[in-house]
């Protein structure tokens, strides 16, 4: 069972998604820990009830990405996580952690990679008046939503969609689909020797 640490930023949604698939059977790993980095977020609570570590932190109180990133890499030793898991965590992952967890830093993007990247993609879609969103699950690399595509699941944008509705069909897609690519990634190991994982 692979221990895993998972990154957020915000509400958690799709962190309790995977609490729930550890809790039911359906994902097999240990989450060893919650990093974030919005003392305020809620995402923290739904970690303290599920009995899960965090560590949070705000970025400006370091000197640079590298010192908070060097904190971060010995807290994840400390707790022996072996995969990283981005769910809403609103910052580039830099050098160090790339670095010690090559091929094994996954991110959920609400589009359809390469359209839309970066922030607010449900906003960019919407304005793009694009016939079409999703999600994709993708590795992560030094690039602002760049990596390489694990999967993606498409959803139609219907004339009279609003941003509410929208949303709710992508995270409804993200709550299931995480778990599953998760499941079978923890099980082949580390993407960056596994091209299988790239083309499921």
């Amino acid at each position: 069972m692979k221990n895993i640490a998972i990154f957020a930023s915000g509400s958690g949604s799709n962190f309790q998604a995977i609490v729930d698939a550890v809790q039911t059977g359906e994902l097999a790993a240990h989450i060893s820990l919650l990093v974030c980095d919005k003392p305020e977020a809620y995402v923290i609570h739904r970690a303290r009830a599920a009995n899960i570590p965090s560590f949070v932190f705000r970025a400006k109180e370091y000197p640079s990405k590298e010192d908070f990133e060097k904190e971060i890499a010995r807290v994840l030793s400390r707790h022996n996580v072996e995969w990283i898991v981005l769910a809403g965590y609103m910052r580039l992952i830099g050098a160090t952690l790339l670095k010690q967890y090559e091929g094994r830093i996954v991110n959920i993007h609400p589009s359809l990679l390469p359209e839309f990247p970066g922030k607010d993609a449900i906003g960019q879609a919407l304005a793009a008046k694009a016939r079409w969103s999703g999600v994709t699950i993708h590795y992560v690399d030094e690039g602002m939503d760049t990596g390489p595509i694990i999967v993606q699941e498409r959803t139609p944008i219907e004339e009279n969609e609003t941003r509410e509705s929208l949303q709710q069909k992508i995270q409804a897609i993200e709550h299931k689909l995480y778990p599953s690519i998760l499941k079978m990634l923890l099980t082949i190991g580390d993407g960056k020797h596994d091209e299988k994982a790239r083309t499921y």
